[in-house]
């Protein structure tokens, strides 16, 4: 091996042994919560009966909150995925508005037309270009630049996840901002609002 070759795979050894150190370990307690995280998604897609999660099984405060503390793991834990979407989608608004965008994606796991896990719901559209929610394929980082509203996304996150936190949306599949008028809406049935979002479900029941 020539002088040159051997130099370029030393470079790339140490930059991949940085790039590991850089990136913290996942902590038992994140573990934990993905872990009943991803139990809790699963009973949503099998259209468990609606009720709160047993205490055994319901996510902590501190579980959730372990969850990707930096907001710049991978998007790829229910926990992460449904928290990074109500922080993208709404986290300069209110809990209302925070809330309905949890409720809406809760909603869709499972449901006819859509995946049966949160990141599927979230990414869904990503291969054809048009994406269901716009943050996840609008170019831009998807890196969280306000930890205090993320810690706020992440305690939603919980709730919803555990089944603690009321469907203010009354079983919405859809919403858009208030400030447009999409052609689609025209469709569905209007089932609530808040100051930000105008949330709608199919007239019968299935999605288009």
């Amino acid at each position: 091996m020539d002088l040159t070759r051997l130099t370029t795979c030393l470079i790339a050894v140490l930059l991949s042994v940085h790039a590991i150190a850089q990136e913290p370990p996942k902590t038992a307690t994140a573990a934990v919560a993905e872990d009943k995280a991803e139990v809790l998604e699963q009973k949503a897609a099998n259209n468990a009966p609606v009720s709160a999660a047993p205490a055994a099984a319901a996510i902590t405060r501190s579980e959730v909150q372990a969850v990707d503390p930096a907001g710049t793991a991978a998007v790829d834990d229910a926990i992460t995925c449904l928290s990074r979407t109500i922080y993208w989608e709404a986290k300069g608004e209110g809990a209302a508005d925070m809330e309905g965008v949890a409720n809406v994606v809760l909603n869709r796991v499972g449901k006819d037309g859509f995946p049966a896990t949160i990141c599927a719901v979230v990414k869904q559209g990503a291969d054809k270009k048009a994406c269901q929610f716009s943050w996840w394929c609008d170019g831009r980082t998807d890196q969280v630049q306000e930890e205090t509203r993320y810690t706020v996304a992440k305690e939603i996150a919980r709730k919803a996840l555990n089944q603690q936190l009321t469907d203010r949306t009354a079983g919405a599949l859809y919403f858009h901002d208030r400030n447009v008028h999409p052609a689609w809406a025209k469709e569905y049935l209007k089932t609530a609002e808040t100051q930000k979002f105008v949330f709608y479900r199919p007239r019968d029941g299935k999605a288009k």
